[in-house]
């Protein structure tokens, strides 16, 4: 009985030593998050907009923003003016103010014949409007850009 008894206490201080140095080394920091993406903010509809590699990009709507659908139009050219279509674009309309309420999640916009990329943005109420642009080149991100409004 007596063997049993100095095992069992031999076992149990050997497990809280173990647990111990466990419990001392070093562990990575799972609270860590990775850096958030930082959209750059984008000129008034109609302008020029740089996007890298001497590409710029100009973006309207089909009618001014109101309540209801409309439709975001980019146009990407190259150094010469000529229209291209090199990137995969992707947006997300939300309102900044109300973060993850009428988020749309990542849409892929859609060419037209002419080589715009369109997106349908719904609107569903009145206030500060955002929509964060994606452009993926062979499948990774490139340029993060934000068009705000107000309806």
């Amino acid at each position: 009985m007596r063997k049993i008894f100095i095992l069992l206490l031999f076992m149990s201080v050997a497990w809280a030593t173990a647990e111990s140095q466990t419990a001392a080394a070093p562990q990575a920091d799972t609270n860590l998050k990775p850096p958030e993406t930082v959209y750059q903010p984008m000129p008034k509809a109609g302008r020029k907009y740089e996007i890298g590699d001497g590409n710029y990009l100009t973006y309207n709507f089909s009618e001014k923003p109101k309540m209801g659908t409309v439709i975001l139009k980019i146009q990407i050219f190259n150094k010469k003016g000529e229209q291209i279509t090199p990137y995969l674009v992707k947006g997300r309309s939300d309102m900044p103010s109300m973060r993850g309420a009428h988020d749309s999640g990542d849409v892929e916009f859609k060419l037209n014949r002419k080589n715009d990329y369109l997106l349908p943005v719904n609107i569903v109420m009145p206030g500060d409007w955002e929509v964060r642009v994606t452009f993926f080149i062979d499948g990774k991100p490139v340029y993060f850009g934000s068009i705000t409004f107000d309806v």
